[in-house]
């Protein structure tokens, strides 16, 4: 078996190291440049976009963090990640809606554009108002997204949620501190932090 991480610790790679993990598997790690070896071959042939993160297991390539996510637990179904039958509608509800209306509401917030009503139409998530407080309710139902039992849309979109309350895109409800609560407890979140961290930590001290 073989695993490749391609990532750059301050990007989104951060969620698929946390995935990564939480799966417990040997895997390659290659850290790339945002200006140099991101943009260039040979990671282009991986990923056309020149962004990160992306995996290669066993010669497949995967691109887009939730997908990344996705595919993992399925792939190493022993981590225990991957949703049962009466998860798997809130698993994929939840992981598809923190990769499109979240990502796309918070980042054009973060880029200064909020919708008109009428533009709300035409846009997937309508505004950043109603993802959070769709965010909020889904935290609220059950102790993590997918019922009671922590999987990998937790890796995804406890990310998101993260972040967002780290950074102030997301307000610091009591719904969101005490979900974060639980899952950033994880040995896992915390191993994959501090290698991370620590990639940062050597970067800069090499200037």
């Amino acid at each position: 078996m073989s695993l490749t991480f391609y990532t750059n610790p301050m990007s989104r790679g951060r969620i698929v190291r946390w995935m990564l993990e939480e799966v417990g598997v040997p895997y390659e790690t290659v850290v790339l440049d945002y200006a140099t070896t991101m943009k260039a071959e040979p990671y282009l042939s991986i990923n056309p976009m020149g962004k990160v993160p992306a995996i290669v297991h066993d010669g497949h390539i995967v691109t887009e963090g939730a997908a990344i996510c996705t595919y993992l637990a399925e792939a190493f179904p022993a981590a225990g990640l991957a949703p049962t039958p009466e998860e798997r509608a809130d698993y994929y509800r939840w992981m598809f809606f923190a990769a499109g209306p979240a990502e796309q509401a918070v980042t054009n917030r973060a880029m200064g554009f909020a919708p008109t009503v009428d533009q709300q139409r035409m846009a997937g998530y309508g505004n950043l108002d109603l993802v959070v407080d769709a965010l909020e309710k889904a935290v609220s139902a059950h102790c993590y997204f997918a019922g009671e039992r922590f999987t990998a849309v937790d890796v995804y979109a406890g990310s998101q949620v993260a972040w967002g309350v780290q950074f102030g895109s997301l307000p610091k409800r009591a719904a969101f501190e005490a979900y974060l609560a639980r899952v950033v407890a994880r040995p896992a979140y915390k191993r994959a932090g501090e290698i991370d961290d620590a990639l940062i930590a050597a970067a800069t001290a090499m200037g």
